[in-house]
């Protein structure tokens, strides 16, 4: 299978006096693999997926997602690329309360310039397969949390990204909505999608993902499939 994710001795740092955020890290990811990504609290994991989303620029190394070198894209062409071939679930959400589910839910198609009834199609279809169309037409704000985290799943499949990336995807949600969640985590990797999922919870690692990268002091180590690259 291609790779969707091939990073190379990556190096992330803040401050030229301190550790660094990332060393020396290298990871592939192939097209239909499900990775979740481990660690403490300060150890590298959201700097690594940021460097992966193309929220980050690293230091050192280079960064290709779905075939394209990321590290020599400007800005502009970062935020394209990102609309066009990433989902991001964040752990809160960031849904916009002024606007409907349907309307939160289409965004990233308008972004890319999709209008008219096939985005429209495409938002129903997710909201239906999601469980949440009943609230279509209803604000986030009268939603429960797991019911959020629903739209905010269908909001980040609605361009049919490449990649999927989920930062905490549980953190802000009850254990049976966190549950609801990884089965739809596992469900869309079954079908193909390809997942890079950080995560504090080993349950969360061990029912949503195939592989798990465990992050410590910004170098990466692999356990569970032994075809993987990663180094620290």
């Amino acid at each position: 299978m291609p790779a969707v994710i091939h990073l190379t001795d990556i190096d992330k740092t803040y401050d030229s006096a301190g550790p660094p955020a990332l060393a020396k890290v290298n990871l592939t990811v192939h097209a239909g693999d499900a990775v979740a990504v481990m660690g403490p609290s300060g150890s590298g994991k959201s700097t690594l997926l940021n460097v992966i989303a193309g929220l980050d620029r690293p230091t050192g190394g280079t960064v290709e997602v779905a075939g394209v070198r990321l590290d020599t894209l400007s800005e502009r062409g970062l935020a394209r690329f990102r609309r066009e071939h990433i989902g991001i679930i964040f752990q809160f959400f960031h849904l916009l309360d002024e606007l409907t589910v349907r309307d939160n839910v289409l965004l990233p198609a308008q972004l890319t310039g999709a209008r008219g009834a096939q985005a429209r199609a495409r938002a129903a279809q997710l909201l239906d397969a999601l469980g949440i169309a009943r609230y279509a037409d209803a604000y986030p704000a009268r939603l429960s949390g797991g019911q959020r985290q629903r739209v905010a799943i269908a909001r980040a499949l609605m361009n049919r990204p490449a990649l999927l990336l989920a930062d905490e995807p549980t953190g802000a949600i009850d254990a049976a909505a966190a549950a609801g969640v990884c089965d739809l985590l596992r469900e869309l990797n079954a079908d193909g999608q390809t997942l890079l999922l950080v995560t504090h919870d080993p349950a969360m690692a061990g029912g949503c993902a195939r592989r798990t990268v465990t992050m410590r002091d910004g170098s990466a180590r692999e356990s569970g499939h032994a075809g993987a690259v990663v180094a620290s």
